[in-house]
C-alpha cells in the first residue's frame, strides 16, 4: 500500500491506519424472492467507496451474515475484494465469526490470501465459552494471520461475552497485530478512554450506529463502524467533530440521534430501516430482509421518509 494522507503519512504496511473516521458495514442486499442481489451489492460497494471513507466492514451485523450461505458469504466477498485489493487508498476488514477456533482461522487465513487487509474478528458466543477459552480463541486467530492486522468486535448487547482492558492489553503484548477495538458495549466511551490510556494503549472505533458518537471521540475513538446507507451522514459528523466544529457535529448528531436511537432497540429494526432508505435512494430495489426478520409497521415507514426530507441535503438520490 502507498502512503496516505490521514491526519499524517502513514507506513506503507499499517493498513489499520485506514480504519479511520467512517468505516461503514456493508448491507447486503436481496430480491423480492429473497435470493441475493449480487449486482445490487457492487453498487452498495462501489456507492461507500465514492463517499471517501478508507475502510469497509464485511459481513457483519448489518450484513446480515448469520443469514447468509456460505457460497453466499464467498460470492459477496469476492465482489467487494474486486473493489479493494489493488487500490492503496482503501481498506477492506473481512469479518470472521466463526465459533470453533480451527474455523476461525482457516476463514481468517482464506480471507487475507484473498485479498483481505485487515481481519475483524468477533469472538465465539454460543454456550458462553469461558474467559480463558475466548483468550486463547482470539490468540490462534492473531497468529494465524500474523502480521495482517486484526479488528476485534466487543458486541456484548449481541453476544453476552465480557472482555475487558486488562485481557484486551494482555493479549496484545504478545500478538501486536491486535490493532483496534471495535467497541460497542453501552455506554462505549469509558472502555474506549481506559485502552487508550493504558499500556500498551488500543485504538478504538465506535458501533452500535454511532448512537453515542460525540462521547466517543471525546473519549479517544478513532473512527466508526455504522451502517452504510446513510454514510454521508456520518462522513459529515465526523469531520465536524474532528475538525474543529465540535458544536456543529453535535448538532448534526442530535438531529440524528432520534432516528438511530429508535431503531438500534433491536438490530433487526435498523437493518430493516437502512435497507428501505437505500431503496428510497435508488441504490437497489427490494428492502426484503431474510426471515426471521423486522417488518416495518407504517409509522417506522414514515420515519424512514421523515429522515430522507431532513437530510436531503446530504442524501441525494443515488439512481
Amino acid at each position: 500500500m502507498a502512503t496516505t494522507e490521514i491526519g499524517a503519512e502513514r507506513p506503507t504496511d499499517d493498513a489499520s491506519l485506514l480504519v479511520r473516521g467512517v468505516s461503514p458495514v456493508l448491507e447486503v442486499p436481496f430480491t423480492a424472492d429473497g435470493d441475493v442481489d449480487h449486482a445490487g451489492f457492487d453498487r452498495v460497494v462501489s456507492y461507500v467507496l465514492s463517499t471517501g471513507v478508507t475502510s469497509v466492514m464485511f459481513p457483519g451485523f448489518a450484513s446480515e451474515f448469520h443469514k447468509l450461505s456460505e457460497d453466499e458469504r464467498r460470492q459477496l466477498t469476492e465482489i467487494l475484494l474486486g473493489h479493494t485489493r489493488d487500490r492503496d487508498d482503501v481498506a477492506a476488514v473481512i469479518a470472521v465469526q466463526d465459533h470453533a477456533t480451527q474455523l476461525a482461522e482457516r476463514r481468517a487465513r482464506a480471507s487475507v490470501e484473498a485479498g483481505a487487509d485487515l481481519i475483524n474478528l468477533l469472538p465465539p458466543h454460543f454456550l458462553s465459552p469461558s474467559r480463558g477459552s475466548l483468550a486463547q480463541h482470539v490468540r490462534a486467530v492473531l497468529t494465524a494471520i500474523d502480521p495482517v492486522p486484526m479488528v476485534l468486535q466487543y458486541a456484548p448487547s449481541e453476544t453476552g461475552t465480557s472482555l475487558d482492558a486488562d485481557l484486551l492489553r494482555a493479549i496484545t503484548v504478545d500478538h501486536p497485530n491486535l490493532r483496534l477495538v471495535k467497541v460497542e458495549s453501552s455506554p462505549p466511551g469509558p472502555l474506549i478512554a481506559e485502552l487508550a490510556a493504558g499500556t500498551p494503549a488500543l485504538a478504538a472505533v465506535e458501533g452500535y450506529a454511532g448512537v453515542q458518537l460525540p462521547d466517543a471521540v471525546r473519549r479517544g475513538a478513532v473512527g466508526t463502524q455504522p451502517g452504510c446507507s446513510m454514510t454521508e451522514v456520518y462522513v459529515e459528523i465526523w469531520r465536524r467533530l474532528t475538525g474543529g466544529e465540535e458544536e456543529a457535529g453535535i448538532d448534526l448528531h442530535r438531529r440524528l440521534l432520534p432516528y438511530i436511537s429508535y431503531w438500534m432497540l433491536d438490530t433487526e429494526r435498523i437493518i430493516a430501516a437502512e435497507k428501505l432508505i437505500s431503496v428510497r435512494r435508488g441504490l437497489f430495489a427490494s428492502a426484503y430482509c431474510r426471515e426471521p426478520a423486522h417488518q416495518l409497521d407504517s409509522e417506522e415507514i414514515r420515519m424512514v421518509d421523515r429522515l430522507l426530507v431532513e437530510f436531503a441535503d446530504l442524501l441525494p438520490h443515488l439512481g
